[in-house]
């Protein structure tokens, strides 16, 4: 365990107390606003050293406990202070198998840091920012770290989905000595790490990367096979010999506002949008001439106050939007989207218009968005999500010229695994069943990720995938008692 880790630290915690955090290098806003490279530039090594000096060795680590796959912090960052970086990177690996993903793109303010004891009454430890710093370090320099796998078992299982979820469990299952393949529906690999993140906040070759590591440690990828389509769960298990299957698809079907005049041109879901600039490469155009509706000189108007948003919004501005706007129904307090990525929007220019929701969309006589009508609002009472509901207030309506409207609304779940693999319990909502060992209703089947839970956060999807590789290998090495497929018994057909 990590509070048995001998200490690298040399100075005593009454100083490590007074240690300012280290601030990451970033591009500055007014030339970021303006292109696609990485926005935050990472730790250097000196950098990477002062912020590891800061932890001052908790005996039972918050920081382990608000991380959704675990990573033992404490060991990493001695490594760190050891200076033995591919240690560090292999440390990380034993339980996250993504590093330099996470450590750019997850909420680090409601995970691990949060739990960090340094945060009570000051700054917590940049863990994210360290856990960059190794994955990166071990790219840079092309020496691998890599756990150790267990011997082969000869089971083989099958991934649905090249996602967070999927890699997270791929990395497991591979380190339990198992087969691994995942299948992709689209041409290059990543699911929402690419399609779904921009360039300047997560670069396709980092993801790249990573999942090249996977594929260094034994794991298997196959592109452009569309489960439901190509092959169906039944075709895969009954004759292709696999003996589990982990559904992980995400939840990638937008949803709209269904006002009148969506159908305008102009008006994207933000899955289409960053699907187009990010996995399409737009922003290259025109050494990629993939078809966007133009936001060059126009305004543009986002929906929503998650990440997604954000992405889209500073997509669009890079994109040489003339203002970029965000529209959400609550305020700032309320905003679901990372405080980083806000701070990084309104760096860059981004305008944000709170308590606001689109009615109308208008047009011109080709069909083209002129315009936008809203109405103001007020927070009432809670909702389910415990979050103050927004209240139109009669009266306030008013209309915003806008050329490109995107609608960062959510997402639901694509129907397609679903409708071809009889025996898989649904909820009401369109997402699989499952129980909380992920197991699905059909047996040798698991799910896990957005399409069990909607739309979540790439670091809770890859806790996910952790969790379904060890209920995968308790089934396939035969679980005691009651098996976790005896369990799924509990997956009901309802949310």
């Amino acid at each position: 365990m990590s509070n048995k880790v001998p200490s690298n630290n040399p100075l005593p915690n009454k100083e490590r107390v007074k240690l300012p955090r280290q601030r990451v290098p970033e591009q500055n806003p007014e030339v970021r606003a303006h292109n696609f490279l990485e926005v935050n530039l990472g730790f250097p090594i000196e950098q990477a050293r002062q912020e590891s000096l800061r932890c001052i060795e908790c005996p039972k680590p918050g920081c382990v406990e608000k991380c959704p796959v675990s990573v033992d912090v404490r060991a990493v960052i001695d490594l760190i202070l050891a200076g033995d970086y591919q240690g560090a990177a292999s440390k990380v690996r034993e339980d996250n198998a993504l590093p330099a993903i996470t450590g750019r793109v997850c909420p680090v303010e409601d995970q691990c840091e949060s739990g960090c004891v340094l945060g009570k009454k000051g700054e917590p430890v940049g863990i994210a920012y360290l856990e960059r710093f190794v994955a990166d370090w071990e790219r840079e320099t092309g020496q691998f770290g890599s756990p150790v796998s267990a011997p082969a078992t000869g089971k083989k299982v099958g991934l649905i989905g090249s996602g967070p979820a999927s890699l997270a469990c791929a990395g497991d299952l591979i380190q339990m000595g198992h087969q691994v393949h995942v299948f992709e529906a689209l041409h290059e690999l990543g699911g929402v790490l690419v399609y779904g993140i921009p360039e300047f906040r997560l670069p396709k070759d980092i993801v790249r990367h990573e999942i090249e590591v996977l594929r260094r440690r034994g794991v298997e990828f196959e592109t452009n096979v569309v489960v439901g389509k190509t092959v169906t769960i039944d075709e895969l298990m009954q004759e292709e010999g696999f003996d589990a299957i982990f559904v992980a698809t995400g939840a990638g079907l937008p949803r709209f506002l269904k006002v009148p005049g969506e159908n305008f041109n102009g008006v994207y879901s933000a899955n289409e949008f960053l699907t187009r600039v990010n996995l399409m490469r737009a922003y290259l155009f025109p050494q990629y001439d993939e078809p966007l509706y133009p936001c060059k000189d126009r305004d543009v108007i986002v929906v929503g106050g998650g990440n997604t948003a954000m992405d889209a919004v500073r997509s669009a501005l890079r994109l040489g939007a003339k203002t970029a706007s965000i529209f959400y129904r609550r305020t700032l307090v309320e905003m679901p989207a990372r405080v980083e990525e806000v701070h990084h929007a309104k760096d860059e220019g981004v305008h944000f218009e709170m308590l606001v929701n689109p009615v109308e969309f208008f047009g011109d006589e080709k069909g083209n968005l002129t315009a936008v009508k809203c109405i103001r609002q007020e927070l009432g009472e809670p909702d389910d999500s415990g979050r103050r509901s927004p209240v139109p207030i009669k009266g306030t309506e008013f209309v915003t010229p806008c050329s490109v409207a995107i609608i960062a609304a959510g997402t639901s779940a694509n129907p397609l695994i679903q409708s071809t693999t009889p025996g898989l319990a649904v909820t009401k909502r369109g997402y699989i069943s499952a129980n909380d060992d992920l197991a699905t209703s059909k047996p040798g089947v698991f799910a896990g990720g957005d399409i069990v839970t909607g739309g979540a956060t790439v670091i809770l999807a890859m806790g996910a995938g952790r969790k379904a590789a060890k209920s995968i290998n308790e089934y396939l090495m035969g679980a005691p008692k009651e098996s976790v497929q005896e369990k799924a018994s509990t997956a009901v057909s309802a949310d």
